[in-house]
């Protein structure tokens, strides 16, 4: 299967809390031709967040829906979904979004929503995965793109991509060195979600082996 068959260049909705870096990196992908998609709407729950800033220079519509401004998750989930749908979204990537989402928000996008986590999931899900990395002393972690369900962090992994613990490093060392590799694989999982053959089956994502001449 595909996200939508029905516009030629399919519509991300992109949310964020933040600088919006893995954002930037979608936008990047989209520009240079990797990801036949359009970043069609940012949105976040911080007003201040400086990814905002990043969209609107690029010419992207943006929203803030602040969780403040509803009387519980539920209701901001559904004030998310509005703003979602009346954009036309196809595929929903979360870039650094600080907010659990609940089932309601994942039913109304079934398999359509993508998040991506700075761990070998399901290993160390969370805050700080990185540092909790570090204190369990692993040599290996890495990044995850899953689909996101209720559950934290819990959601069927699409691509992922091991980097290796130095012993010198600092949780922020780790840091930047998984978060460019979060770089890569997330508008490559982007693309292969959009516009390959793929099905779910449990927690498992299958992707149709490719054609062959």
């Amino acid at each position: 299967m595909t996200v939508s068959d029905k516009r030629l260049v399919p519509r991300l909705g992109v949310l964020i809390s933040g600088r919006g870096s893995n954002l930037q990196a979608l936008i990047d992908a989209a520009s240079r031709g990797e990801l036949q998609a359009t970043v069609a709407h940012v949105i976040s729950n911080k007003p201040d967040a400086a990814g905002l800033v990043r969209a609107r220079e690029m010419g992207i519509e943006t929203s803030v829906v602040l969780a403040r401004d509803y009387p519980g998750r539920e209701a901001f989930d559904r004030a998310l979904v509005d703003v979602l749908r009346a954009k036309r979204i196809d595929l929903v990537c979360l870039a650094g979004f600080m907010r659990l989402l609940g089932a309601e928000f994942c039913a109304a996008f079934p398999n359509r929503v993508l998040n991506i986590h700075p761990s070998l999931l399901p290993a160390f899900p969370g805050m700080d995965a990185q540092r909790q990395a570090l204190e369990h002393g692993v040599r290996v972690t890495g990044a995850t793109v899953h689909f996101v369900t209720p559950e934290l962090d819990g959601g069927p992994i699409v691509q992922q991509a091991a980097v290796e613990v130095r012993d010198e490093d600092t949780a922020a060392s780790l840091s930047a060195r998984i978060l460019e590799v979060e770089h890569v694989i997330y508008p490559a999982a982007v693309q292969r979600i959009l516009h390959e053959s793929w099905r779910v089956d449990g927690r498992r994502v299958s992707f149709a082996a490719p054609r062959t001449s």
